[in-house]
């Protein structure tokens, strides 16, 4: 996927549920974009508009400063204290009113502001050792299964060499048996396994029941039953009948942001109350077994995981909480054709089910992070950043003929985060994203390890890098932590957390018996 533009022969459907299907000619590039040359303004200003949704309260304040002074500028300090006390009759309606105002436009200001949202912990899966596979065990379980012809095995074994996914990946046992994997009972198996394996979890690391659980959250792209996973986790752990529960499918491996967004909302809504999030993807039920080479490249990246995460509004879990939500912006690209069919689940030409990834899928997600990373700039970057990009940007948008030979202003997200959890979609992903936002190699280190390790888990890897920084000791109060995480829509999304303690090595944690291997050279 390192390569540099091809053409595609191809035609396209305008409306319906075949927009954008590839049928029509188009430059290709199989790398991401230079994003940051093509900032879009109204990303810019959507940033700020997120910024002063409450500066109109703040405004008050200097207004009436302002007034005061006005009032009493002219006088001495002697003057002033005798206007004030000595004088206190005659001045007294200013006074009263003045502080009148001020505490009124605090209190709407305070109570206006959104509630804490605090992370008091989570939890990642990590299955048992026996279902551990290495790059050459697993084409040869491959070749065993009968599943792929021979040319089908050596695409997937190129994929593998080149992907930055390590030998110590979790796969299903029954994905590579001889029968058919892909079915409702294999599926139901693998989620209760991850789901029931991260939440018990969870639950022995929080002390909590589940019982006190008042709003669940589940996302899984691709494998949706009836009853649905959350009501599958109900009804395993016996939770209360008034339970909020939400079931999100088909939303890709930026689905835990968007599960996180839903569960801060109903915590907002719902005071003094706890939420679990879970994400996890089924490997097993997505399973590939026919010839169509995008719809192989999933079954060389994806592995089994999920996490669970829980949430608090309580402000008397400020002092236990891990950390605190800061921000989260979601881009959704869909309304693009090319976007909206970049990551497709169809079916083959022998009417195979699969998840088929477009070539231009570098592209349409370049332009949805350049939208996301826009539009969280304003809320995050130091203001000199903030001042030096806004001033390039303006520029190039009044003086576009002469300027646009020059490069913009690349903002320094390393000063505005101090930990970076990219979602890990392949190798080749994690270096154009390095090269664009011109991050260090520290800064990619919990994604690249968590690629090799762990694989590509969809929607719970970014949890799994946050782990990895906890297991390394990073995490320090007052850091800062990017969540990235972009997948089928097109959509890209984004978490900031800010610590709210020192975060010491967990006694669970799925990096604990390797963290001392890592990282290694890749």
């Amino acid at each position: 996927m390192a390569g540099e533009q091809e053409m595609l022969t191809t035609e396209i459907v305008n409306r319906g549920v075949e927009a954008g299907s590839p049928t029509f000619s188009v430059r290709v590039r199989r790398r991401l974009p230079d994003f940051l040359q093509s900032v879009n303004l109204k990303y810019v200003k959507l940033g700020y508009h997120y910024l002063i949704n409450h500066a109109v309260y703040l405004a008050t304040f200097p207004v009436l400063v302002l007034v005061f002074s006005a009032e009493v500028g002219s006088l001495g300090r002697k003057e002033i204290w005798r206007k004030v006390w000595g004088e206190a009759s005659y001045d007294l309606a200013t006074v009263l009113t003045f502080f009148g105002v001020l505490v009124f436009t605090v209190s709407v200001y305070f109570l206006s502001r959104p509630k804490p949202i605090y992370l008091m912990d989570f939890a990642c899966y990590r299955p048992p050792d026996d279902l551990k596979v290495s790059k050459e065990e697993f084409i040869e379980l491959a070749r065993k299964s009968g599943k792929f012809d021979e040319d089908s095995l050596a695409f997937q074994s190129r994929i593998l060499k080149s992907s930055g996914i390590g030998d110590e990946t979790y796969i299903p046992k029954a994905v590579m048996a001889p029968e058919n994997c892909a079915t409702m009972k294999e599926g139901r198996a693998e989620a209760a396994q991850v789901v029931f394996g991260a939440l018990d979890e969870l639950f022995e690391k929080c002390r909590i029941r589940p019982k006190d659980v008042g709003i669940l959250v589940v996302n899984c792209s691709l494998f949706n039953p009836t009853p649905s996973l959350s009501a599958m986790v109900v009804n395993h752990y016996k939770m209360r009948g008034n339970i909020l529960s939400y079931n999100l499918g088909g939303m890709g491996c930026s689905a835990g942001v968007i599960a996180l967004d839903l569960a801060r909302d109903m915590l907002q809504a719902n005071p003094n109350s706890y939420a679990v999030v879970v994400s996890t993807e089924m490997v097993t039920f997505n399973w590939y077994t026919g010839r169509d080479r995008s719809m192989l490249i999933p079954n060389c990246f994806f592995r089994m995981g999920g996490s669970a995460v829980l949430l608090s509004n309580r402000r008397r879990d400020f002092g236990w909480a891990k950390y605190r939500l800061e921000h989260i912006v979601r881009t959704h690209k869909g309304s693009d054709d090319r976007s909206f069919r970049s990551v497709h689940q169809e079916e083959d030409e022998q009417r195979i089910k699969g998840l088929s990834v477009s070539r231009d899928v570098m592209e349409v997600g370049g332009r949805a992070l350049e939208a996301n990373i826009t539009t969280l700039g304003p809320l995050v970057l130091p203001f000199s950043e903030q001042l030096l990009f806004f001033g390039a940007l303006v520029w190039r948008y009044l003086f576009g003929g002469t300027a646009a030979k020059t490069r913009p202003y690349i903002p320094d997200y390393k000063l505005a985060f101090d930990h970076f959890c990219i979602h890990p979609a392949g190798k080749v992903v994690l270096n154009e994203l390095q090269r664009n936002l011109e991050l260090s190699g520290d800064n990619m280190e919990a994604s690249r390890m968590t690629l090799h390790r762990f694989g590509n888990t969809s929607s719970s890897s970014i949890w799994y890098e946050l782990a990895y920084l906890e297991a390394k000791g990073k995490i320090r109060r007052g850091d800062r932590v990017w969540q990235l995480a972009f997948g089928s829509g097109f959509k890209c999304n984004s978490s900031v957390w800010r610590a709210m303690r020192r975060v010491r090595r967990p006694a669970r944690n799925p990096w604990l018996d390797t963290i001392d291997q890592y990282p290694v050279p890749l």
